[in-house]
């Protein structure tokens, strides 16, 4: 009654025993899938910790010293502006992880909530009443007076074009992730199991427990068992070409680096900015918003923030990390795994499975 290892010579096999034998390649099919994956896997989800963990850090740099200015240059508001500072700097974590935001709305939801500070404790330092109404008002007209010029513009445009490509290589990494976690459980089809079993299982029920498949025929039957997973050898040298490309676009003249530390200077030119049209702003917002209450007496010259050029008084060290540096071994592993899934049947007949240097090896049918 058996179905796989039919043989004229006695057998010691019986139909219980081949499906255990089935049930045995099934589980070292997925195993051998996985050990030769483990090494691609533990590549990419390292270097994504890694890209992480150094997209953490250059944003933590970016956020202390965007709050510094504020501490520094522009105290009277520095306490209301932490909050607004935080945001903006979420919003760009969000964004790069994949979450489905754009960075024109993060840096212009930060300029709303900038220009209601701005406008009470630079430009009128007297107003003592911001009411929740007065304070909204003042968020919608940033839109339509523009008190922060062509800086807000400038720095959507800077940190869109090197946030881009940080965003997708972080999806691009999880999406190889993902493929990789999909093959190792590709299910089986019964032509291949029954194979498998005849290649690996069979020359047991003749006692032949020494003798191994032949090499060419352990190909072919890899090679059928696996023409779905090989069948993404296109697809997996795109994906490498893309990663390539993403690094590329990452290390380019828009570098994450230089973008994401220049913030606090395009926050300090924007404030500069509306400070300096001070006189224009305080007339339209009065026509739209209404006049607010204004302190009685003369001002204390305290509460009065000069315009005036702000340098760096702390200093600030660039996180020790590179990112250059990750980018460049990685896509360096990467491209050395670009034929994967072309030569994966190859790799499952190396080693041990297979007999080697030796002059007998079994071919399905017999010992030759």
């Amino acid at each position: 009654d058996l179905q796989i290892c039919q043989h004229r010579a006695p057998t010691c096999c019986t139909k219980k025993m081949e499906e255990s034998y089935q049930a045995a390649v099934r589980r070292e099919r997925t195993q051998s899938i996985q050990a030769l994956n483990f090494e691609l896997k533990y590549m990419i989800v390292g270097h994504i910790t890694a890209f992480q963990e150094a997209f953490e850090s250059l944003l933590r740099f970016a956020e202390n010293r965007t709050s510094s200015l504020f501490e520094t240059a522009y105290r009277p508001m520095a306490k209301e502006a932490a909050e607004p500072v935080k945001e903006l700097f979420t919003d760009i974590s969000l964004y790069i992880l994949g979450a489905e935001t754009t960075v024109e709305s993060a840096v212009l939801r930060f300029f709303d909530s900038l220009f209601p500070l701005v406008y009470s404790r630079l430009i009128n330092p007297g107003i003592t009443d911001l009411s929740e109404d007065y304070t909204e008002c003042l968020r919608l007209t940033r839109q339509d007076i523009n008190p922060f010029g062509h800086y807000s513009k400038n720095m959507v445009t800077e940190l869109s074009k090197s946030l881009w490509a940080s965003r997708m290589l972080s999806q691009a990494l999880s999406l190889g992730i993902e493929v990789i976690n999909t093959t190792e459980h590709a299910a089986l089809s019964r032509e291949c199991s029954r194979a498998l079993v005849r290649m690996q299982y069979c020359p047991h029920c003749q006692g032949l427990t020494l003798i191994r498949p032949c090499v060419g025929y352990c190909l072919n039957v890899m090679r059928g068992c696996l023409a779905s997973v090989s069948e993404l050898d296109a697809q997996w040298r795109e994906f490498i070409s893309t990663l390539e490309y993403l690094t590329n676009e990452m290390a380019a003249s828009h570098e994450l680096e230089v973008a994401l530390s220049g913030i606090w200077s395009s926050v300090n030119e924007a404030i500069l900015h509306a400070q300096l049209n001070g006189p224009q702003l305080s007339a339209t917002v009065d026509k739209v918003c209404g006049q607010p209450k204004q302190q009685e007496g003369n001002l204390s010259s305290a509460s009065i923030v000069p315009v005036k050029e702000v340098t760096e008084t702390k200093t600030f060290v660039m996180p020790h990390t590179s990112l250059n540096t990750k980018r460049r071994e990685f896509i360096s592993y990467m491209k050395r795994s670009r034929t994967f899934y072309a030569s994966i049947a190859e790799r499952l007949c190396d080693g041990d499975l297979v007999m080697r240097d030796s002059s007998t090896c079994w071919n399905g049918e017999d010992v030759v």
